[in-house]
């Protein structure tokens, strides 16, 4: 029997659930000529489409698809193995191809490996459009790949529009479905429309759903989205309930406090609830600093505690309005900043590698004055970006 995610997966760009980042990966694909990134970076959880989007758009606009798993090629040698040839060659089948590279979570940042700089460079000089698939894509390890490409986010789908597929699929296969079973497979999904797909195939071969048959599954580990978190944080004074909110999240706690911090104004509208819920995530703060500074690991409990039990019962009743949790800026802004200076530290690597001293001393003794040579004096800078190997971005910089 043909896999039901093979079958429904979507065949032309209006099959995509995504329409928002489907039509920015189009956008790429057709003008790549002229884009100034030769790679695109979907980042996403798994199962938001971001693979079947590439593969939608290579059918629809006739391109032939080359693919490779990052996990099968970790190391310089097997990146340029694998894709050296595949990035210079034209297409045998058809007008164009693309170069999809899924899941680079999987690659080695470790210098000794260098499957990260192996495949930046190649992006750098690649004749076709290369994309790149990656559930967290802000890894420092991936800081090279980010300044090459183009970053289109996939988020997770909402239980409503993996309902409205699974219903689709029923019609199709001609399954008999409650819809409160129908949509509590979706809810249990977690944003993941493949798992969701895969666990209603496995449980129709009678050509019926029912709330039984889904309430046999297993709960999904990594499911709970950082919104349901926050809800069992807001929205109770149980301290038990809070307690548990971010067992299943994915996420680390120093990105969970992050995300009370800034939608707690918005929740907590009381301004006496409000500073005891600080003081609650000042406190947490305090014991982050011990585990930072003294290694202290046993404190981490009383990081959780008070960011969600602590939190959950320092508002003095529940909030009954409806809040849009958002993701805070502070990281965007941080990495906005980081990326401002992500040139020149690379610039500096390379001058430092000649040169044979630390990035550093290379930065603050020897830039300043390979940057003023490039301003003024063309000859000379033509033959310093041949010996150190300076990319074109990095010459516009110079001479900037």
């Amino acid at each position: 029997m043909k896999p039901w995610i093979v079958k429904y997966a979507p065949k032309c760009s209006e099959d995509i659930p995504q329409s928002k980042p489907a039509l920015s990966l189009r956008s790429f694909i057709r003008g790549f000529k002229t884009q100034k990134k030769n790679a695109v970076l979907l980042y996403g959880p798994s199962g938001s489409c971001k693979s079947c989007a590439v593969h939608a758009l290579a059918n629809e606009l006739d391109l032939e698809i080359i693919e490779v798993n990052a996990s099968d090629v970790r190391n310089a040698d097997q990146i340029n193995e694998k894709l050296g040839n595949a990035l210079k060659q034209q297409s045998l089948f058809s007008q164009g191809k693309i170069i999809l590279v899924d899941e680079i979570d999987g690659l080695s940042g470790n210098k000794d490996r260098g499957g990260v700089p192996a495949l930046t460079k190649l992006i750098a000089n690649s004749a076709f459009p290369v994309v790149l698939t990656a559930n967290d894509p802000f890894d420092k390890k991936f800081s090279s790949l980010r300044t090459k490409s183009l970053k289109i986010e996939f988020p997770g789908l909402t239980h409503i529009v993996i309902f409205k597929i699974l219903k689709n699929i029923c019609n199709e296969e001609k399954i008999k479905f409650e819809d409160s079973a129908l949509k509590s497979l979706a809810r249990r999904a977690g944003g993941d429309l493949r798992a969701a797909i895969n666990d209603l195939q496995s449980l129709t071969h009678s050509k019926q759903l029912t709330k039984e048959s889904v309430d046999s599954l297993s709960e999904r580990n990594q499911i709970e989205s950082i919104e349901t978190a926050l809800i069992k944080v807001f929205k109770n004074s149980d301290p038990l309930i809070a307690l548990s909110a971010f067992n299943n999240v994915s996420l680390d706690l120093d990105k969970c406090l992050l995300w009370i911090d800034h939608n707690m104004p918005y929740e907590y509208t009381n301004h006496s609830d409000l500073s005891r819920a600080f003081d609650c995530i000042s406190r947490a703060d305090v014991f982050r600093g011990r585990i930072r500074r003294w290694q202290h690991w046993h404190f981490l409990a009383y990081v959780n505690m008070l960011l969600t039990a602590g939190v959950a019962c320092a508002k003095d009743k529940k909030y009954k309005s409806s809040i849009k949790y958002e993701q805070t800026r502070r990281l965007l802004t941080i990495w906005q900043a980081n990326m401002k200076y992500a040139k020149r530290k690379a610039i500096a690597q390379k001058i430092a590698g000649k040169t044979h001293c630390s990035a550093k001393r290379a930065l603050q003794d020897t830039l300043p004055h390979i940057k003023a040579i490039f301003q003024n004096n063309t000859a000379i800078s033509s033959k310093l970006a041949d010996e150190f190997d300076f990319d074109q971005d990095e010459i516009d910089w110079l001479k900037s």
